[in-house]
């Protein structure tokens, strides 16, 4: 059987974004063993839900815009960019199917930004303009270590790190981050030297739903790590079968 991950277009307007970050994420997905399926964002929901039938997990991409911050309670800030309603509406139709379904997730930059408040959690609008750091988290695509993240012992993070390592080099690329973890995400990379959450994941031993802040897919051919890190998640899917119902009820 074909190991099909369903990714959406990173964007509804911005053609040359996704002409330059979605083919990483595909060869990323077939290097690790899988096939993309992308998932248009102007599709009508009964086609988007079909073609999410027939895949065994879901990646979050991440993307030039910026989460509304209406959705988590607060005014928008000037630093905040636009939104992207098409993306968010195809990113909560892929995130309902995987937590009905236990299908694994990884969600990345924005991605993961996404995730967090689909889950209740709330987002710092701008990182320079909220005084949360020093250091800078977006110098620029072309820059592979852009600072180093501290994983947590323990977390599925950790299980995929080079043995025996508590930090990792990656790359950014993002001006926002999470304020504050959404229901049962637990932090699991953070930046050492201020602090800002970097990774987080599901507290669940049974569903792989890993979130970061990095761009793994922009350096699969370089970094062992970055491999692992689609490694573990396309290992995941393959493991993945559909529960029955009585499986996914807890017992009154």
């Amino acid at each position: 059987m074909t190991l099909r991950i369903a990714i959406p277009e990173p964007t509804s307007s911005d053609p040359a974004y996704n002409a330059r970050s979605l083919p990483l994420y595909i060869a990323a997905l077939q290097s690790a063993g899988a096939t993309a399926v992308v998932v248009p964002l102007h599709e009508r929901q009964d086609r988007v839900a079909r073609l999410l039938a027939g895949v065994q997990g879901i990646l979050l991409p991440g993307s030039g815009f910026d989460v509304d911050p209406q959705t988590y309670g607060e005014d928008r800030i000037a630093a905040c960019g636009a939104a992207d309603p098409a993306r968010t509406a195809v990113d909560e139709l892929l995130l309902q199917d995987a937590f009905s379904l236990y299908k694994p997730i990884l969600a990345i930059c924005y991605g993961t930004q996404a995730l967090n408040v689909w889950r209740n959690g709330k987002l710092i609008q701008d990182l320079v303009q909220d005084g949360k750091t020093a250091v800078n988290h977006a110098p620029g695509r072309e820059v592979k270590e852009a600072h180093p993240v501290r994983i947590a012992s323990g977390s599925k993070l950790a299980k995929l790190a080079p043995a025996g390592a508590e930090t990792a080099l990656v790359n950014s690329s993002h001006h926002q981050a999470l304020r504050v973890p959404g229901d049962n995400l637990l932090v699991s990379a953070v930046s050492p030297a201020d602090g800002v959450i970097e990774g987080i994941e599901l507290d669940s031993e049974d569903h792989f739903v890993i979130g970061i802040q990095w761009h793994p897919e922009r350096t699969y051919t370089t970094s062992p790590f970055s491999r692992a890190i689609f490694g573990g998640f396309v290992a995941a899917a393959a493991a993945w079968r559909p529960r029955r119902v009585e499986e996914s009820v807890t017992p009154a």
